[in-house]
């Protein structure tokens, strides 16, 4: 008779949303590693279909309260591909602001808040304060500076709305973009000390490769728009992704995943940084040589300090687009259109992988058809691959230290559970 032992952990703490773990060993050997979503689906998709095509992003804003800037935009990405709306460049500049704000308050809150304790065994965030006063300081002001940027272009920090189909509806303040821009130098010194910092953390020993998959193209760091490329050689637009992937919807769980050619993939900030690295900014260029990652790199752990890395990033893109807005009038902010029957699909890089949003519409604009592929319900697969391929390492120690790990694994991936059960 087989000797079977399971490990399971009913919650997984600091993670957005409600997910556990369990763990089936055999003979000492894992046979499997499951990661569990403990929460009901919640018919986002199902909602939206009969509504009006102006309707989507509100409603899709409120599928994440960490990131809704970018289900917000990305909708009204799909909607206007659906449509053929060109939208002005002094609004895809504001749009780009305002992925720069989610990415730095996202972010920040996960390295610092969420896995920062997990490499000193602390368990209590009051703890992680009490022993880093200074750095929680630094972080606090990086986060505000993104919840600022999302306000000052979006209207307020939580759910966006001055933006509309074919760009924005207001232009933002003038005082107010020169105030950010002014704020920029410094924040960027403390988000490079807390880079620093994070550099210098000891990160697990551990790799498996895996195909990493991101927006790509030739201009920037891109996180709103390009080609979707993999590590593996793949490279299409947006619109043949659905093509390319197959979405799997087990009997037991709320969450589709997501795999490509009956493989995991991986996505999200490592991923982007893999594919991406020789774009990023002269700030972020030198923290990411002090964190010795050599790339490719197929350490999951290291996706935290990929996440460090795009916030100075994302501050110093900052400061060249908020200097563009200031240059320009924008009186050309928003562009016209006419409603017609179409189907599109948009896609921006959300903190945690790049995020798709497809739409059919009627020719009364009434939308048809519907389908949301989140970062979450793409990586799961691959996480577990990891989990199954670390726990040999973990196996013999302690059950709370074991317990430990595994979590710290879970962490790095910053899954957004509400996000994955849309």
């Amino acid at each position: 008779m087989d000797n079977k032992k399971v490990i399971k952990i009913n919650h997984i703490d600091k993670i957005e949303g409600h997910a556990g773990f369990v763990g089936d060993i055999v003979d000492g050997n894992i046979k499997k590693a499951r990661f569990e979503v403990i929460m009901g689906i919640r018919l986002f998709e199902r909602i939206m279909v009969g509504r009006k095509f102006e309707e989507a992003a509100n409603i899709s804003a409120r599928i994440c309260g960490v990131c809704p800037v970018v289900h917000y935009l990305t909708a009204l990405k799909a909607i206007e591909s659906a449509l053929d709306v060109s939208v002005p460049e002094d609004a895809i500049t504001m749009r780009k602001i305002l992925m720069l704000g989610q990415f730095v308050q996202s972010h920040t809150l996960h390295v610092y808040f969420l896995s920062l304790s997990d490499f000193f065994d602390i368990s209590e965030t009051g703890s992680l304060v009490k022993k880093f006063p200074e750095y929680t300081g630094l972080v606090l002001n990086v986060r505000e500076y993104g919840n600022e940027l999302i306000h000052v272009f979006g209207g307020r920090t939580i759910h966006p709305v001055s933006g509309k189909i074919g760009g924005f509806r207001v232009a933002p303040s003038r005082l107010k973009v020169e105030k950010l821009l002014k704020q920029n130098d410094e924040i960027l010194k403390q988000a490079i000390k807390l880079g620093e910092f994070f550099a210098e953390l000891n990160y697990p020993g551990f790799s498996r490769e895996t195909e990493y998959v991101a927006l790509k193209n030739n201009k920037e760091y891109t996180i709103y728009d390009g080609n979707i490329t993999s590590t593996k050689g793949l490279n299409i637009p947006p619109e043949k992704f659905e093509k390319n992937i197959e979405e799997i919807q087990l009997p037991y769980e709320a969450v589709k995943r997501v795999k490509k050619n009956d493989k995991e993939i991986m996505v999200g900030a490592l991923a982007r940084l893999n594919i991406n690295y020789d774009k990023l900014n002269r700030e972020a260029a030198k923290i990411l040589k002090k964190s010795n990652i050599m790339l490719p790199s197929f350490n999951s752990f290291y996706n935290i300090m990929a996440q460090m890395i795009e916030i100075i990033n994302c501050i110093e893109e900052a400061n060249k687009l908020l200097e563009k807005v200031l240059k320009s009038d924008l009186k050309n902010i928003a562009t016209d259109y006419k409603v017609k029957e179409g189907y599109g699909v948009g896609v921006i890089e959300a903190p945690r992988g790049a995020l798709y949003h497809a739409y059919g519409i009627n020719a009364k604009g009434k939308i048809n058809k519907l389908n949301i592929i989140t970062p979450t319900a793409q990586l799961i697969s691959n996480m577990e691959k990891d989990l199954e391929e670390y726990l040999p390492r973990v196996l013999n120690l302690t059950e709370k230290e074991r317990t430990r790990k595994i979590k710290m694994m879970i962490r790095a991936y910053d899954p957004c559970i509400t996000c994955s059960v849309h």
